[in-house]
């Protein structure tokens, strides 16, 4: 007993000595390769200034094909993408770079360099007076930007088929339908065999019924606030009040979402239920309608930056022949205006909503964790994000349907907003042809 004690207690203390040593290599690896993206960039300013001094030499005797700054660039860039370029090629190729990492570190400093200096002098020379450095320029900008789009579409289908695997492992599971449909949710899984009343349960309607309910009543509430904010700034204020209205209106969505869910938690949850004490009521500290009234009030200057803008495109021949035919200010804005406008407001109004419905911390924090199927908002209720947080929390298995629940319920929260998103973009785009 006492052998295997001691045999147990050394294998982790093995355990623990490769950790913090694996440790040790990646803090060091990191710190080589920021040495040599450092000596890089260094290098790659004096290319420029190399570059920029020889186009300025030539442009004493003749007139040049593009401007000296075109020289310095192209001459820099070259030489320091090539570089790069090496050096993420070597860290993909090369397998073995922890368990010889004296070796390939010297390696990189060593190629890396050459390559910088070989492709410099290369460049250096095509600088004449015919050089087009300019095109050069702008063609390597152009790859750029499409480097850029390419990596964030695979990052985006990356994400979306890590969902998809593991909603797949979920489903595997459970069965879809009982996900969907099902009225009753309580993640608990036995964790004895003998274990009694904690098989688990994933019916997914509770929280769809709370998070439409906490989204709808955030969006009745900035609806009709940030439309009449909007209306009122673009139609009625004047320039100067303008100039300082809309920058206050501006502050609210520079808030931290936390400090909103700070308010609603210490001011509004506890103003909504004392005031329904003294009118008779029953209502929640976790109430969806304190959840829902402090999300409206951060995505008020959504809506109305929103709203403002595409009040703004209405040509204003629209609103002078309204005005010249008689018609008041008031009678413009709501037979002329509004319906001009409507396709971007309600293309808005479903951007809010798909932002109401993502919402995180507000509802972490305000709304309740239990899952109540109920249309009530002076109930508690929960929310599809407070059930990720839940199911995430802390140290978890990720054989289990429990957590596995988690991205089964990001997937459709994916999905939902897609939608929304893709029926917002079609609106906007629609108003935009028929009103350029």
């Amino acid at each position: 007993m006492i052998r295997n004690t001691l045999y147990l207690n050394f294998i982790l203390l093995l355990k623990r000595i490769k950790i913090k040593y694996n440790i040790v290599l990646y803090k060091f690896f990191i710190m080589n390769i920021t040495l040599i993206l450092l000596i890089i960039c260094l290098f790659g300013m004096s290319a420029y200034y190399a570059g920029l001094k020889k186009s300025l030499v030539l442009r004493q005797n003749k007139k040049l094909n593009s401007t000296p700054i075109y020289h310095g660039s192209v001459l820099a860039i070259n030489s320091s993408l090539s570089s790069i370029l090496f050096i993420i090629i070597w860290l993909v190729i090369e397998k073995n770079f922890y368990a010889n990492l004296e070796l390939y570190r010297n390696i990189l400093y060593i190629f890396s360099i050459i390559i910088f200096l070989v492709v410099s002098i290369l460049t250096f020379k095509k600088i004449t007076y015919e050089f087009k450095a300019r095109e050069n320029f702008e063609r390597i900008i152009q790859y750029f930007l499409l480097v850029c789009s390419t990596l964030a579409i695979l990052i985006t289908i990356g994400i979306v088929l890590s969902v998809l695997f593991e909603s797949n492992r979920f489903f595997n599971t459970i069965s879809i339908t009982e996900f969907l449909f099902g009225t009753h949710w309580s993640p608990q899984m036995p964790i004895r065999e003998d274990q009694v009343g904690s098989s688990g349960a994933f019916g997914a309607i509770p929280l769809f019924t709370g998070t439409f309910l906490i989204a709808f009543i955030a969006i009745c509430i900035a609806g009709p606030i940030g439309l009449m904010s909007a209306i009122y700034l673009s139609e009625y204020a004047s320039k100067k009040s303008r100039d300082i209205i809309k920058p206050l209106t501006e502050i609210l969505a520079g808030i931290p979402t936390v400090v909103y869910g700070f308010f609603a938690v210490i001011v509004v949850a506890p103003f909504i239920r004392n005031t329904g004490e003294s009118l008779g009521l029953e209502i929640a500290s976790e109430s969806a309608l304190a959840a829902g009234l402090v999300m409206g009030i951060m995505i008020i200057p959504f809506v109305s930056s929103i709203s403002d803008d595409v009040i703004k495109a209405v040509p204003q021949n629209l609103k002078n022949g309204s005005l010249g035919i008689g018609a008041t200010k008031s009678e413009t804005i709501k037979k002329v205006i509004i319906p001009a406008a409507l396709p971007g407001i309600i293309g808005g109004l479903l951007l809010a909503i798909s932002r109401a419905i993502g919402e995180t911390m507000i509802v972490v924090m305000a709304a309740g964790m239990s899952a109540n199927l109920t249309a009530n908002p002076f109930e508690a209720v929960t929310t599809v994000t407070v059930q990720i947080v839940v199911l995430l929390v802390g140290d978890q298995e990720f054989d289990s349907p429990k957590t596995l629940a988690a991205f089964a319920l990001g997937l459709v929260l994916f999905i939902v907003t897609l939608i929304l998103n893709y029926i917002a973009l079609h609106i906007v785009r629609r108003y935009r042809e028929q009103y350029e």
